[in-house]
């Protein structure tokens, strides 16, 4: 056995150069070929690397991960971080976000709630522009004539609110055809042919016919032209005479001086501007108990429900001829057909209906004739107690009468004055008419 390591034996030898001999002598020299060696060059120092400034450092998006289980502490992960949108690029598309689900928009979802407020407060702007100018414009339109404070030796004031609301058989603004067609006639001047105390209190609104025929004293009084101080001569006439006479001041001083009621507001209306109004709203709703004809205003009505124009509303009030009670029937119609026609006037479909309202209040304002402290606010609230009368919260009744002295009507003294006491006080009204 050899003891060479490896196992290395001597037919392994074979007798290439290198290979090493057993043998105790060494190998022979083989000729090599000479070659020339030159000295080496002296070594050279490496030239230092050149400066490059470093690149921004940026952050690899991070690939995307997928799970192949499910893990109790995290969500399905579906390969797209929170806020990644759907197809990559830009962002400009939709998609789902990772981790919570969440439907995610290109573009941010618009703020409702800021587009409430704002169309909120846009209407609100435009409604109180339009109110404004609304009131401006109605106020313009008012005709503040008469002044109160030419009336002399006044009763107190009382709680509530009194207006005294006439109705004139003028014809200003009128032609001749409207004349003929609405049987006014073509009397000059002007004249009381309807006269009313509305109070406005707690108690709700009472509403009070004074007949045209009733027998008044006139009093001192000072000419609403002139100045001048005409004393009281105890001279009595019908009620409708101090109108004619010197005007709405010495009305309202006449009305005062007879029942003591101090008179807030004055409102008088034609008989052209009451005939626009009823057409302006599309006619007024009656029942009409019993058929009437009379050929002096016109009126010729069946009995029952019908829908009066502004031609057949000015023949109802101004009929008296045709009834047994004359003026104190006709004052009781002249009630019914204001309360109706306030009633119908103040709803919705009038209120909110431009088209209806600016021609109605125009045709109104157009006619009326109030005092010169007589605001739209007193205007609106006289026209809703009107309404009130109707309503189940106020009452209407013509002033007691005792008697007549063959032309003129008499009032009921005691009635009258407990009325005006009862009024005064903003009491429940307990009189009655009879």
């Amino acid at each position: 056995m050899s003891d060479r390591p490896g196992g290395w034996t001597d037919d392994n030898r074979d007798d290439r150069y290198g290979r090493g001999s057993d043998s105790a002598q060494p190998e022979g020299a083989r000729v090599m070929p000479h070659v020339q060696r030159h000295p080496a060059p002296p070594p050279q120092r490496p030239a230092p690397p050149r400066q490059y400034p470093a690149p921004p450092q940026q952050r690899r998006p991070e690939p995307p991960r997928y799970s192949d289980g499910y893990d109790d502490n995290a969500g399905y992960d579906n390969g797209y971080g929170a806020g990644q949108v759907y197809g990559g690029g830009n962002g400009g598309g939709r998609g789902y976000g990772g981790g919570d689900g969440g439907y995610v928009q290109g573009r941010p979802a618009p703020d409702w709630r800021r587009r409430i407020k704002i169309g909120a407060l846009t209407l609100v702007v435009v409604v109180l522009a339009v109110s404004i100018g609304t009131y401006f414009w109605a106020d313009s339109k008012l005709k503040r004539e008469v002044d109160l404070s030419k009336v002399i030796e006044r009763p107190g004031e009382g709680d509530g609110t009194n207006y005294l609301i006439v109705g004139s058989d003028s014809r200003a603004g009128m032609s001749t055809e409207d004349k003929k067609r609405l049987h006014t006639g073509s009397a000059e001047g002007k004249r009381t042919d309807s006269m009313m105390i509305l109070h406005d209190g707690s108690n709700g609104p009472t509403l009070i016919s004074l007949p045209r025929d009733s027998n008044v004293e006139i009093p001192s009084y000072k000419g609403s032209d002139s100045g001048k101080l005409y004393p009281g001569r105890g001279r009595f006439t019908k009620l409708n005479a101090a109108y004619a006479e010197d005007g709405p001041e010495l009305l309202v001083r006449t009305v005062e001086f007879n029942t003591g009621l101090h008179i807030d507001h004055y409102v008088e209306i034609g008989f052209g501007g009451f005939a626009k109004i009823v057409d302006a709203i599309g006619g007024v709703e009656l029942d009409i108990p019993k058929a009437f004809k009379d050929k002096n205003s016109g009126a010729d009505f069946q009995a029952g429900k019908q829908t009066l124009n502004g031609e057949q509303s000015l023949a109802f009030v101004r009929t008296r001829y045709a009834f047994a009670g004359s003026d104190l029937d006709r004052t009781k119609n002249q009630q019914k057909f204001l309360a109706a026609l306030a009633s119908q006037t103040a709803t919705p479909s009038t209120i909110l209906n431009p088209f209806k309202l600016y021609p109605t209040m125009g045709a109104g304002l157009d006619t009326l004739i109030v005092d010169k402290d007589m605001s739209l606010w007193d205007l609106g609230n006289m026209f809703f107690a009107m309404k009130g009368v109707t309503g189940g919260d106020g009452k209407s009744m013509n002033m007691p009468i005792s008697g007549s002295t063959g032309g003129n009507l008499v009032w009921d003294k005691a009635k009258v004055k407990q009325l005006v006491q009862q009024l005064n006080d903003d009491e429940k009204v307990t009189v009655s008419s009879n």
